[in-house]
């Protein structure tokens, strides 16, 4: 019995040399841990825009809502988590939505719906236009003409949305950004619309990965005005 004892207590004492051997590597192993944990943060945080919307046009709260779902669908294949903050836009009622009246940041995005160009100074073909870096505006009545044409109107929403998101898609990826085919493409015609209605009409994957390059950087701007940062 002694002998089984004292076997037994030399095999579960660890030798110290391996005891340390052991802390050095746990500790090592820690360091690395951290410090790619610190790296990689900043790029696997949520990439998130809030989009203020002014509505000046004759278009119901319900088909916005729906056109904000789909254009926030959008964005996000690209990668992109979008806010959707609804903003009065008649003076005489007070906006009880203080996010609407604070200073403008850069990641946000203030997104008007017109009902037409005054003067009509753009070609029917032009659903919209922007100024950089945070205001885009989509023309209502053009966007309803364009439903109408292509036997859509019921799915209005659906092309709404992605006419928001081609716009927006402008302020992100900068001057001079149509493409030849997709939802950045200049002029849509009925191939663009049955995409639209299918759900296939996106940015491609090149677009996306600008796109999300440019909201981390407006992401990593100080609160501050826009002025200050070259905005």
């Amino acid at each position: 019995m002694r002998n089984i004892s004292n076997r037994n207590s030399t095999t579960t004492r660890a030798p110290r040399h391996r005891l340390r051997w052991d802390l050095r590597v746990s500790i090592v192993v820690l360091v690395i841990v951290g410090a790619a944990s610190a790296e990689s943060g900043p790029e696997t945080d949520p990439i998130t825009l809030t989009i203020l919307v002014h509505n000046y046009s004759q278009a119901s709260r319900a088909v916005i809502m729906a056109a904000e779902r789909e254009a926030g669908r959008i964005l996000g294949e690209a990668g992109v988590q979008a806010v959707w903050l609804e903003c009065k836009v008649d003076r005489s009622t007070a906006d009880t939505q203080e996010l609407c009246r604070k200073p403008v940041e850069a990641t946000d995005i203030q997104l008007r719906i017109l009902s037409a160009p005054i003067r009509n100074q753009y070609r029917d073909t032009v659903f919209g236009f922007v100024v950089n870096p945070v205001l885009a505006s989509v023309f209502y009545d053009y966007v309803v003409r364009l439903a109408k044409e292509d036997d859509t109107q019921f799915e209005l929403p659906i092309v709404l949305g992605c006419v928001i998101a081609h716009e927006i898609g402008h302020l992100l990826l900068g001057a001079d950004s149509h493409s030849g085919s997709g939802l950045m493409q200049r002029q849509w015609r009925r191939e663009s619309v049955r995409k639209a209605m299918t759900g296939a009409l996106l940015f491609s994957a090149e677009e996306s990965e600008v796109i999300r390059a440019e909201a981390r950087r407006r992401m990593r701007v100080p609160k501050a005005s826009l002025s200050e940062h070259g905005y």
